[in-house]
């Protein structure tokens, strides 16, 4: 049987009854550490995949970012296009996976957080693939990946071993780290990872 995490309407149908509980409210505080910090990445063109209400987008958008959100539910672009009125983020109903046809080699970044734990796990491979197409060469992909061993999902878990093994070939890992600032619920289980795009 087909997974309904692959298609818009199991997502559609969370945002309409109020049950997107993996939405925060506001963007990831990692992301406001690293930005403020002395590794933040210079700004550049970034895509953020399933970018939800677009909290994380408009904090990049914020710091300078040319930023792009991408999410096939359509609440969800609505909400974010709302929220973002008067920022430079731009917000596009798409699905991740057909992205590289439209958008490939335009960003500098790739932006990850709750995108690979959401999608089906069966196409994980392909989704590394996609952020690779995306990313312009020496691009590089900045995630905020949950790793929890709980049965079922989504979220679906992974592991710090399964992470290394989908970004072994034609990627270079610059870091890949325990989250101290995590919010109530993802606690010891968030790391940040960054990785370059190898030409």
């Amino acid at each position: 049987m087909a997974n309904a995490v692959n298609q818009a309407q199991f997502w559609e149908q969370r945002y309409q009854e109020g049950s997107d509980r993996w939405d925060l409210g506001q963007a990831a505080p990692v992301w406001r550490s690293l930005l403020a910090g002395a590794e933040a990445p210079p700004p550049g063109r970034i895509a953020v995949l399933g970018c939800g209400r677009g909290h994380d987008a408009r904090l990049f958008a914020e710091q300078g970012f040319a930023v792009v959100g991408f999410d096939f539910a359509p609440s969800a672009i609505a909400d974010a296009q709302a929220l973002a009125q008067g920022t430079t983020a731009e917000f596009l109903e798409r699905d991740i996976f057909a992205l590289p046809q439209e958008f490939a080699s335009q960003f500098d970044y790739v932006l990850e957080h709750t995108c690979f734990c959401a999608i089906d796990p069966d196409r994980r491979s392909e989704y590394v693939e996609v952020t690779r197409q995306l990313l312009k060469p020496d691009g590089a992909l900045l995630g905020l990946f949950w790793c929890h061993d709980r049965p079922s999902g989504p979220p679906y878990g992974c592991s710090l071993t399964e992470l290394r093994d989908r970004f072994a070939q034609g990627w270079q890992e610059e870091q890949l780290k325990l989250v101290t600032e995590s919010v109530e619920g993802r606690r010891g289980e968030e790391y940040l990872g960054r990785w370059r795009r190898l030409a």
